[in-house]
């Protein structure tokens, strides 16, 4: 593999927290650690872009009469803010 230096910015605290995982083992380097951070959250980005293109095929969210029918269906409990939220907990852009 092919690998590229760059220079970064970061805030000081994560910074200390992945030299912290790096002394722990989790990987052999600061610059292994950054990778794969960054693989991780591709990956996520694409995984949410693959997700919200299927939920534009399959007709879109939810109604939210939908939602309380499934969450009635399931015993769940509403969440408490409502809102549509994508997999990583954040808000959805609305188109």
């Amino acid at each position: 593999m092919t690998t590229t230096k760059i220079a970064i910015s970061v805030p000081a605290d994560v910074l200390a927290r992945a030299r912290a995982e790096v002394a722990r083992g989790r990987a052999p380097s600061l610059s292994a650690y950054v990778a794969d951070a960054l693989d991780q959250k591709a990956m996520l980005d694409e995984l949410d872009a693959m997700l919200d293109a299927m939920l534009e095929e399959s007709g879109g969210a939810l109604r939210e009469d939908e939602r309380e029918q499934a969450r009635s269906d399931l015993g769940l409990v509403a969440p408490a803010g409502g809102g549509a939220r994508s997999r990583s907990g954040r808000k959805r852009r609305r188109a």
